[in-house]
Order: structure tokens, then sequence, then C-alpha cells
């Protein structure tokens, strides 16, 4: 809560917020902040989803893609490997022990693939224990797939790939301690 309010005051003292836009953050801070922490507090298992980490495009041409957020959306290129995949990455920081900022993964379809295609979107759990995570995909029948290290930026970056209900790809990763 404390860093939520301090990126809330950074952003009024910059002008990026107004008094009032600050007062009503800071009110929907404290309702949530009173709201019980975890889905096992409600009677839940499961995952507490912290953030979107990431989002993966196939493409047809990366570069071009590539240009595009970057020209348009103002995005960093980073992860660039030259052959056909990318990352650009966007938003505030997330602060110590993740990932410094969301990003979207560009990549360029296999020959037999859809171009222009969602791949899989990427949430990011706090509190992450490989065991933990795997035995609770398995718990729900799901084949969880491990991938371990991410573009180079974060260490000890873990995470699980299965599928939702209608085939789309979900990545749930964390940082391993």
């Amino acid at each position: 809560m404390e860093i939520v309010v301090s990126e809330l005051l950074k952003k009024y003292e910059d002008g990026k917020l107004s008094r009032r836009q600050l007062i009503q953050s800071l009110a929907l801070a404290a309702v949530a902040a009173s709201a019980p922490a975890t889905a096992a507090a409600q009677g839940q298992r499961g995952f507490r989803t912290a953030r979107v980490d990431h989002l993966s495009y196939q493409v047809r041409d990366y570069e071009r893609t590539r240009d595009f957020y970057a020209d348009l959306m103002g995005m960093s290129v980073v992860g660039d490997d030259g052959k056909g995949y990318c990352q650009l990455q966007f938003g505030e920081s997330h602060g110590v022990g993740a990932r410094a900022r969301t990003f979207i993964g560009v990549n360029t379809v296999a020959a037999n693939a859809v171009p222009g295609r969602f791949d899989h979107i990427a949430y990011s759990i706090d509190d992450w224990d490989t065991d933990r995570v795997r035995a609770e995909l398995e718990r729900r029948g799901l084949k969880p797939r491990l991938q371990q290290g991410g573009a180079g930026d974060t260490p000890n970056y873990v995470s699980f790939h299965i599928e939702d209900p209608d085939g789309i790809g979900v990545q749930i990763s964390g940082i391993a301690r």
C-alpha cells in the first residue's frame, strides 16, 4: 500500500494527476487494501494474479510490427534477436524482484501457423513456489509446461504454460526465490 500511495503522490507532484484524481485513487486504494488479500482468505484455491507480465503475438513480419508499436505507441525495443523475435517494453516499474516493465513479445510465425494471431498472455503471481504452482495446475487437470529464464533481464524468472478452456495460451509466471 505504501508503494501505491508513493506512486500516486509522485504522479500528482509531476502534474500527471489532478487533485480530484489523486483523492479518488487514494480512496480506491484504501478500499482495495481492506479487501481480503488472498484467495485462501476467501476460501478459494488457486493464485492471486499480481499483474500482466506480457502479451505475445504471432505476425508475418516482426520488424514491421516492432516498428509500428515502437513508433506509434512509444514502446522501447529490447531483446531483438534479428531473426524474428523481439520484445517491446512499456509501462511503469513493478518494483524489486519483478520484470522492470510489461512487454509485448512479437514472433514471426512458423510456415504452417496463422499470422496476426494472439499467441498467449502471461500473468505474474507473487510468492512464487514452483512445486506449489505445478501441483495446483496438475490438480486442476492441466498439463503445465515449465519454462525457466526470461529474456535475460530478470534473474530467476520461472513460468508454466497452459491452455484455458478455449485453447488460449496462458503463462503463469513469477520470480523464484
